[in-house]
């Protein structure tokens, strides 16, 4: 790892996102791809979580980040799904090259701003990055998009979100997803915000077993 790429903060060191995507691009990366798992809401304090792959020519690694307003900067609280991004992708960058030391980005308390790349700018010119495919494409699922989550038709209808109920788009995949990680799970009565949550612990099931 680059000197550059290496703080110190409260004597020990951490690694810049920025310097993990430069070591795996010198270590053959091939793509980085994200999956929103989690839209924040106040249903769920507003935590959003994300899954990434990163891909190498030495294999396939994963990884989950999340974010919500008590665990990121106060600068950071409008840009959730953003830093939940950065965070997922900086631990499956971290597996990719062989960095045991924590992301600066993944603190719960920075305060100053960090000289991160917005997410996905440097993997869309260097490894065509594909947003929503990571966790889906392991299960043999297309991609999941936000409307499977938590959906428009709740809003549409004057009802909250996640006190509606679950969505075709959200059973049919707790159903394949279930079925790939051959259990079984009851997907009957569920509102939006639980079916949320069991596709969250699926997937991040899915992810532990990659790991």
């Amino acid at each position: 790892m680059k000197k550059e790429f290496i703080v110190e903060r409260n004597g020990r060191s951490f690694v810049l996102y920025t310097g993990l995507l430069d070591l795996a691009h010198e270590r053959g990366l091939k793509a980085v791809t994200t999956t929103l798992i989690q839209i924040p809401s106040e249903l769920n304090a507003n935590m959003a979580i994300v899954h990434a792959t990163v891909e190498t020519t030495q294999g396939t690694f994963t990884g989950l980040g999340d974010a919500a307003p008590d665990n990121v900067s106060r600068m950071m609280v409008p840009h959730l799904i953003r830093m939940a991004e950065t965070r997922a992708k900086a631990r499956a960058l971290r597996d990719a090259v062989n960095v045991g030391v924590t992301a600066l980005e993944e603190l719960g308390d920075l305060d100053e701003p960090v000289a991160f790349e917005p997410a996905g700018e440097r993997e869309l010119a260097h490894a065509g990055r594909s947003i929503g495919r990571a966790a889906a494409s392991a299960a043999g699922l297309r991609a999941i998009q936000p409307n499977d989550v938590m959906g428009d038709q709740a809003n549409d209808a004057g009802m909250r979100p996640g006190a509606a109920p679950a969505t075709p788009k959200q059973l049919q995949t707790i159903e394949r997803m279930a079925r790939a990680a051959g259990k079984s799970v009851p997907a009957e009565s569920l509102t939006r915000a639980q079916a949320s949550e069991i596709i969250s612990s699926l997937i991040g099931e899915m992810d532990q077993r990659a790991s």
